[in-house]
């Protein structure tokens, strides 16, 4: 089928993706695009460097091939076999998502579905702005190299809903997003008490919210809290790419060096169904379950085959694209944060006076990490009490992570469409992330 040039390692990514999006805003329907693509991303590697070409004509697949071979020098073999001796040779057709595909439902369903859940707010008096929308992606892939004899086909889907509202005006305004996403349509339909509580919680804070002094509290993050945290603060640090050449970072993330608490363990595993699925990543290797840190210490990283070469380990299944317009880099998939062994109620009972943040608004970071809550509540005496407001916690990571004290025994796994992660030039990549109720000490609130 493809003609790889002699010598040289060489793949080829074809991707065909549905989505479709339905938007009603303030009662009226705003969008509705059902869309399909098709495309592939090309790769060579001569030893030295990488060459690449994306296209939508795949039947110049071939031309593509040689046009690349052109431009390279002449194979380094030795070069070439460190990278591609990482490598996995899969084949095979993985494809969950055919028969329940989301490009099969009919586009009225899909309206009618939007409707259901905009009729929990779109009467509502106190809500003076809000939207509903639907969308779904799915996408198959099919991934041939100069190692296989065969092709690897694979798939992923997400469908989604998302609700914003907005209580109040002028300067007395709150808004908050209720957001779920799952791999089937048909996940979609039980969901509307969850989405009905939501809206009472969020009209609930914002009538009730009292802005609370900063300084030094205990806090207590939620699933989706903490999630937001070991991805922000941890997950992109683990990415390796951020390390090649930078030996004051190698140093600080050595393997084997205590970075947490002994109650910390984080895992990212791209096996988990929801928006950070994927079965194989952009190079072909099964997904699998890393091992961050195992009880507060570092325990593995996040790679690529290029990575895993640089710094002479395995490769991860962490090789991921938002497209066939772009090369595959390190990228999270399902990152989360492992249970522990004590309940909610007792990690809670643990605070005698601190901060419980149930939603964020956004995260980010590297050296020091910023999360910025949008529902957040006093805890007093072991019990959660009155719903508060203020800006950001923030903090060092490392000092953060080795002040985490308790985790629950739950785990929670949140995937949402709509957003994603960004990265360099790629944004949105689909991702999910979670955790149990983590208790971190002497967080800075501000």
């Amino acid at each position: 089928m493809f003609e790889f040039p002699d010598g040289y390692y060489a793949d080829v990514r074809i991707e065909r993706v549905f989505r479709s999006l339905i938007r009603i805003e303030m009662g009226r329907l705003e969008e509705v695009k059902e869309k399909s693509d098709a495309g592939a991303f090309i790769r060579l590697f001569d030893g030295k460097r990488w060459f690449y070409a994306s296209t939508t004509d795949l039947s110049e697949l071939n031309n593509e091939l040689k046009q690349l071979a052109k431009l390279a020098s002449p194979p380094d073999l030795a070069a070439i076999a460190k990278v591609t001796v990482r490598l996995e040779n899969n084949s095979g057709d993985f494809c969950k998502y055919k028969k329940q595909s989301v490009a099969k439902v009919d586009l009225q369903q899909k309206i009618a579905l939007l409707d259901s859940y905009a009729a929990l707010i779109k009467d509502d008096s106190e809500v003076t702005h809000w939207s509903a929308t639907y969308s779904d992606s799915r996408s198959e892939k099919e991934f041939y190299s100069s190692l296989q004899k065969e092709g690897l086909v694979f798939d992923t889907q997400t469908a989604g809903l998302r609700l914003g509202m907005r209580f109040g005006s002028g300067t007395n305004v709150f808004s908050e997003t209720w957001c779920k996403a799952e791999v089937q349509f048909e996940q979609l339909n039980k969901l509307h008490d969850e989405a009905k509580q939501y809206i009472e919680q969020a009209r609930d804070y914002y009538k009730r919210a009292e802005k609370i002094e900063g300084g030094i509290y205990t806090v207590v993050l939620s699933p989706m809290a903490a999630g937001i945290f070991a991805h922000e603060s941890f997950g992109h640090k683990s990415e390796a790419d951020f390390m090649i050449g930078d030996t004051a970072m190698l140093k600080e993330w050595q393997i084997g060096k205590r970075v947490g608490s002994e109650q910390l363990s984080i895992v990212d595993d791209g096996n988990i169904p929801g928006s950070g699925f994927t079965q194989f990543d952009d190079e072909g290797t099964r997904a699998k379950r890393t091992m961050l840190i195992n009880k507060g210490v570092l325990q593995g990283r996040l790679h690529s085959s290029i990575t895993a070469a640089d710094l002479d380990e395995t490769v991860t299944g962490n090789a991921r694209s938002i497209n066939f317009e772009y090369e595959p880099i390190v990228r999270m998939t399902a990152t989360f944060i492992e249970p522990g062994q004590i309940s909610k109620d007792e990690l809670f009972a643990g605070v005698e006076r601190g901060i419980f943040i149930d939603s964020v608004k956004h995260g980010s970071g590297m050296s020091t990490f910023t999360l910025a809550p949008s529902m957040a509540y006093l805890i007093e005496n072991g019990k959660v009490t009155k719903p508060v407001r203020f800006s950001v916690i923030t903090g060092n990571v490392m000092q953060t992570l080795n002040q985490i004290d308790a985790v629950s025994n739950k785990l929670e796994i949140l995937s949402f469409v709509g957003g994603g992660c960004g990265k360099m030039e790629q944004y949105p990549l689909p991702v999910s992330f979670g955790g149990p109720y983590v208790r971190v000490n002497q967080i800075n609130v501000q």
